[in-house]
């Protein structure tokens, strides 16, 4: 695929080019809602209609964000740093999320798992599946780095009769889940949903997945796994075992623009706060998992894998404020490539003086609402009101004057922005 991206985020046009997402508002992450009987929910319950992020936090959790960490990571009850001992054969990480959707169903606490394999003939094509068995969640370990229409199988649950479901996915799905709960419970007697949170960021169309490989790979063809770690770098495992490094600062840009959909770029909430448990790693060292305890549920589900678990402390260091008002001169004015030299000295400095830990985890997260901001602002400034949550604002708030001094205008909404009706035909 050399021809670039699927889709530009320079193009005037609102609608994707790609084949599954033809004809439909360009702020869609093909969650699948649309495919389901719950389509004609679709203006109530999507996110890139309107933000309900709050609201379900009262249903959910009985109270909104305290400030803090929980503006960032969102609600939580119980953080830990750790991995499955020893780690899953096959797996991204240590593989708690296929455990946990595994034991759920050898425990008959649940009827079936939501969750996405790999497309067969591929690597990293998602194939969402209602996994029945143990083995069948076990088999989709490993990371599928694409837009996925898990939702589309709620057609299937309802087919089937389930009424205790387990659900894993990214953070638009859950959000999109989470407010149609209401209806599940009604239409389907749903009694039991369980949430398996994944940070998502950034996610692709499948073709725009497989170009950018080729853009940052030597051997793009032989990677199992990828990642963009904690040590600022993308590290690509491949077949034979070897690793494949390369760091932030030597990303390809000028190839990569318009890789990323609009809707992840319109996307506040990589920590997928929704979710009854989050298992991520953006807050861990390397080699360790992120985990986000969130209701009294997802402490339940940390618990049925605490005896397969070992833990360490959190631990946090460097300092993310002083990056900042660079990072968002950056924004405004995107550099070229500095000289390879120059290049080497920041990664050293970023992988030894940076943020690290815990305040590695608030500085991307930070770094990514104020990117996410700016491309609403940008490319569908009218919506803002809409679809950015207030708890962005409210994070964001220590570097207010570094964003007005940057953009020349406040941080936080000015007034008199249009709310669009809700219908399906105003949408983004």
């Amino acid at each position: 695929m050399g021809d670039g991206p699927s889709k530009g985020l320079r193009e005037t046009t609102l609608l994707s080019r790609d084949a599954r997402l033809a004809g439909r508002p360009k702020l869609c992450s093909d969650c699948g809602l649309c495919d389901s009987f719950l389509k004609p929910e679709m203006a109530r319950t999507c996110v890139f209609v309107r933000n309900q992020t709050e609201a379900i936090e009262q249903r959910l959790f009985g109270r909104n964000r305290q400030d803090g960490d929980e503006l960032r990571f969102g609600i939580y009850r119980d953080m830990q740093i750790a991995r499955m001992k020893p780690p899953v054969p096959g797996a991204q990480w240590s593989g708690m999320v296929t455990t946990l959707g595994a034991r759920l169903l050898e425990r008959g606490e649940v009827e079936a798992v939501i969750t996405a394999t790999t497309m067969p003939g591929t690597r990293f094509a998602p194939r969402p599946i209602l996994a029945r068995t143990p083995d069948k969640v076990r088999a989709s370990a490993g990371n599928k780095p694409a837009l996925s229409p898990n939702l589309a199988l709620l057609d299937e649950v309802r087919a089937r009769g389930v009424k205790r479901l387990a659900f894993i996915g990214t953070s638009c799905q859950v959000h999109m889940l989470r407010a149609a709960q209401p209806q599940l419970e009604a239409e389907l007697g749903l009694e039991r949903l369980d949430v398996i949170g994944i940070p998502c960021s950034d996610n692709v169309a499948y073709p725009d997945l497989v170009y950018f490989l080729d853009q940052v790979s030597k051997s793009p063809r032989t990677i199992v796994h990828y990642e963009f770690m904690q040590d600022y770098s993308l590290k690509m495992r491949h077949e034979d075992g070897h690793i494949e490094q390369l760091n932030f600062i030597d990303f390809p840009m000028d190839k990569l623009d318009g890789v990323f959909p609009s809707a992840c770029l319109s996307c506040f909430d990589y920590p997928n706060s929704l979710a009854d448990i989050t298992i991520g790693y953006m807050g861990a060292p390397l080699g360790w998992q992120w985990v986000l305890a969130r209701s009294e549920r997802g402490e339940a589900l940390l618990e049925m894998l605490r005896p397969e678990l070992e833990f360490q402390p959190a631990s946090s260091a460097g300092d993310r404020h002083r990056g900042m008002p660079r990072y968002l001169q950056m924004l405004a004015n995107p550099p070229g490539k500095p000289p390879k030299p120059i290049r080497m000295l920041i990664a050293w400095l970023q992988r030894h003086r940076g943020p690290r830990g815990l305040e590695f985890a608030r500085a991307i997260i930070e770094m990514k609402l104020f990117r996410n901001l700016q491309h609403v602002r940008e490319r569908f400034g009218r919506f803002e009101q809409r679809i950015v949550p207030a708890h962005v604002y409210r994070t964001l708030a220590p570097y207010a004057e570094d964003y007005a001094e940057t953009f020349g205008r406040p941080l936080t909404p000015e007034s008199g922005i249009e709310h669009p009706s809700g219908d399906t035909a105003s949408r983004a």
